[in-house]
């Protein structure tokens, strides 16, 4: 729905900088699906519960004023977002809209056809796929004032720890409110790559300047 590059590499080629100065790609996702305009959307809530998330959360395009369709998160495209993005670490938002559902489903792959089916299909597969969920306790706690993953509710890091575990990578971030100040972040960050050597035997980069450091967002 872009003319631009819309994956991680697509900072290199419009920052005019080299692959290699890239030390980490942050992923940046919510806690349940979103999607505007028509297309499939397996995992689309078209009740009570889906209109509840989409009002909590705001979910309105900012350019068009248009309401966003709302779904449960889907770890099928989370996958593919990482493989292609080479994402190194996440930044998981709007975690406390699904605070007060009694239940919150995952979606873990698709049946299509009879089939299981855990990639990433065409729109014309996609349009047939039912999602086959994992479904989680929800908590009823607010938790905008947390500060600490060790501070949230148990069936919240539970939730968390599957979308880790799905996608393949850690959570480094999460977004507990709109406010800089409602973010919980962990001490440590990854970095994707190791030191490549040069040919006097330096690691890359071992005198460049700061500047010259950049980190990517990858928005998945």
């Amino acid at each position: 729905m872009t003319s631009s590059n819309a994956i991680a590499g697509g900072a290199c080629t419009g920052g005019g900088i080299g692959p290699l100065q890239v030390d980490e790609v942050i992923g940046v996702m919510k806690a349940y699906s979103t999607r505007v305009g028509s297309g499939p959307f397996p995992t689309e809530l078209r009740d009570a519960i889906g209109e509840g998330i989409a009002t909590r959360g705001n979910e309105v395009g900012t350019t068009t004023g248009r309401r966003r369709r709302v779904g449960w998160f889907d770890a099928v495209p989370l996958r593919y977002a990482v493989a292609v993005n080479s994402v190194s670490a996440i930044m998981l938002n709007k975690l406390d809209i699904l605070s007060g559902l009694d239940q919150i489903c995952l979606c873990v792959a698709y049946e299509v056809d009879g089939r299981r089916v855990e990639t990433w299909p065409p729109p014309a597969v996609l349009a047939r796929a039912t999602p086959i969920y994992e479904r989680f306790e929800g908590w009823g706690e607010a938790i905008h004032g947390v500060r600490a993953l060790a501070d949230l509710p148990e069936n919240a890091r539970r939730y968390v720890s599957a979308l880790e575990s799905h996608a393949g990578v850690p959570i480094v971030l999460v977004s507990v409110g709109p406010e800089r100040t409602q973010t919980i972040e962990r001490a440590w960050r990854p970095m994707r790559r190791s030191p490549a050597a040069t040919g006097d035997g330096r690691p890359v980069g071992a005198n460049r300047p700061a500047s010259t450091v950049h980190q990517i967002r990858a928005v998945s």
